[in-house]
C-alpha cells in the first residue's frame, strides 16, 4: 500500500523594512549574520520544512534572505514575496502577512497547496532548527491544530492597580503567600519565536491560535525578542555564548581580505626621534599567509593608513595592498566586482569600528581576539589569538588544517622606511 504523501510545510518569515524601535531591524547583525538570514537558516535546515517564504517590502531584506539561501545551497526552496503597502505598516498584523504569503506561494507553485504554515519571527535571534522541527511536527504529524514555542517561567508577575484599585496585586500568585518555586504551578512563557497552524483552519479563523494547541518547549536561555536597541545589544553580547560557532573552511570562502593595524599588528606604533614609525608583526602570520598563497587563496590587504609600513609588509608577504582608503567597504566592493568574487564568500578580518562596514558586506566577517567589543559582537567568528600575535595564522589553520595551529613564533618589526 502506497503511503500518503508527506504534508507540505511552508515556513513564512515576515520581515518588513521599517521599524521604529530599531531602524532596519531585520537587517541588523547578531553574531555577524542579519536577523532575517538567521531565521532563514533555521527554517531551511529543518527537515520538517518544505519551502520558505520571506515576505517583505524591502529589497535589501530580500537580498539578504536570498544570500542565506544561496549559502546553504537551497535557493530553490527560498522564495521572496513583495508585501503590499497595505499590510506593511506598523499596524499590520503578522497574520495578514502570512495569509498573503500563502496565496502568493501557491500562485508561484501551480498545483502545490500548503498543508501546514509556520510563522517564524526574525526578532528571535536564537531560534533553533529544533524549535522549527517541534512546532511543525506537532501540526503536520501529531494532529495539533496549532503549536507555539514556550519556555519555563518562574517569575512572580505583578500588576500595578494603584490607579484603579489603590493597590498592586500578583497576577500569577497571591502576594500574601511566597511559595517555593518547586511548590508553584509551572508557568510557561510564549517566546514569540515560532508558531505552526493547520492551513485550512488558519484560513478559516485568520488567527494563529484555534482548536487544539500544542506547547513546544525551548531553552529559556535562548528566549529574547528584539524590540529596542538594548535588546539588540544584549543579543550581540550573548551570541558568542549561544550560537554554535562553526569556523569557515576552505570550501566556504573564495578570498581572504586582511586589515592591517590591530589585525596583523598589536595596534601599537613605535616612533623614533626622527619621527619614523615601526610596528611589530608576527612571523606566524607570515607563515600562514604564505600557506594561503601556496594553496591558491586570493589575498588582499586593505588599510585606511597611508603609511609606508603597510606597503613594505605587503611587499614582503607578496600580497596586493590597497591603503590610504577612506571607505574600505566601497574599496572592498569594487575589488570583489573586479575580481569576480561573491562578497558572501569573502572572509574579511578586522579589529576596530572602521571595519564594521566591511563586516556588513563580507559573508565571513572575522574579528581578532583583541578587537573592539562592537566588532567582536558583529563578527561571525572570533580568533582566540590577539592581533599581532598570530591571529592570521590561526585563521589560516581554520582554512587549511591543524598543521598551521598557532605556535609561539616570535614577532618581528617592520620599519616605515
Amino acid at each position: 500500500m502506497t503511503p500518503p504523501p508527506a504534508p507540505t510545510v511552508l515556513a513564512v518569515i515576515p520581515a518588513r523594512g521599517g521599524s521604529k524601535g530599531v531602524p532596519a531591524k531585520n537587517l541588523a547583525q547578531v553574531g555577524g549574520i542579519p536577523l532575517v538570514a538567521r531565521a532563514v537558516h533555521a527554517c531551511l535546515t529543518s527537515p520538517e520544512v518544505t519551502d520558505v517564504v520571506v515576505t517583505t517590502d524591502d529589497p535589501a531584506v530580500a537580498d539578504a534572505a536570498r544570500a542565506a539561501g544561496r549559502a546553504l545551497g537551497e535557493s530553490d526552496r527560498l522564495h521572496c514575496v513583495q508585501r503590499p503597502a497595505a499590510i506593511a505598516g506598523d499596524t499590520a498584523t503578522s497574520e495578514a502577512a502570512v495569509l498573503h504569503a500563502l496565496d502568493a506561494y501557491e500562485a508561484m507553485q501551480p498545483g502545490r497547496t500548503a498543508d501546514v504554515v509556520l510563522l517564524v519571527q526574525c526578532t528571535s535571534p536564537f531560534l533553533t532548527r529544533e524549535d522549527i522541527d517541534g512546532v511543525a511536527a506537532a501540526v503536520s504529524r501529531d494532529g495539533a491544530d496549532t503549536a507555539v514555542t514556550v519556555a519555563p517561567f518562574h517569575g512572580f508577575v505583578w500588576r500595578d492597580g494603584s490607579a484603579v484599585e489603590d493597590d498592586t496585586y500578583g497576577v500569577n500568585h497571591d502576594k500574601a503567600v511566597r511559595p517555593r518555586r518547586q511548590d508553584r504551578p509551572q508557568d510557561l512563557l510564549e517566546t514569540g519565536a515560532a508558531y505552526a497552524m493547520d492551513v485550512e483552519g488558519f484560513r478559516t479563523h485568520r488567527h494563529r491560535f484555534f482548536g487544539r494547541t500544542t506547547l513546544v518547549r525551548t531553552d529559556p536561555a535562548r528566549v529574547l525578542e528584539i524590540d529596542d536597541p538594548h535588546d539588540l545589544a544584549r543579543a550581540r553580547a550573548l551570541a558568542p555564548l549561544l550560537d554554535p560557532s562553526p569556523l569557515p573552511t576552505r570550501e566556504d570562502i573564495d578570498a581572504v581580505v586582511l586589515d592591517f593595524d590591530g589585525t596583523q599588528t598589536d595596534d601599537r606604533v613605535l616612533i623614533d626621534s626622527d619621527g619614523h614609525e615601526i610596528v611589530a608583526v608576527h612571523r606566524g602570520d607570515g607563515l600562514g599567509i604564505a600557506a594561503l598563497r601556496k594553496a591558491g587563496v586570493p589575498l588582499l590587504i586593505l588599510s585606511t593608513e597611508q603609511n609606508p609600513v603597510v606597503a613594505a609588509r605587503a611587499r614582503k608577504l607578496q600580497v596586493p595592498v590597497l591603503h590610504g582608503i577612506d571607505r574600505k567597504d566601497l574599496a572592498l566592493k569594487q575589488w570583489c566586482e573586479e575580481q569576480g568574487f561573491d562578497p558572501d564568500r569573502v572572509l574579511y578580518v578586522g579589529n576596530d569600528v572602521n571595519d564594521l562596514p566591511c563586516f556588513g558586506l563580507a559573508g565571513w566577517p572575522v574579528a581578532v581576539a583583541s578587537a573592539h567589543d562592537s566588532v567582536r559582537a558583529a563578527a561571525r567568528a572570533v580568533t582566540t589569538t590577539p592581533g599581532g600575535f598570530g591571529a592570521i595564522r590561526e585563521i589560516a589553520a581554520w582554512l587549511l588544517g591543524p598543521t598551521l595551529t598557532t605556535g609561539s613564533t616570535p614577532a618581528t618589526t617592520t620599519p616605515t622606511t
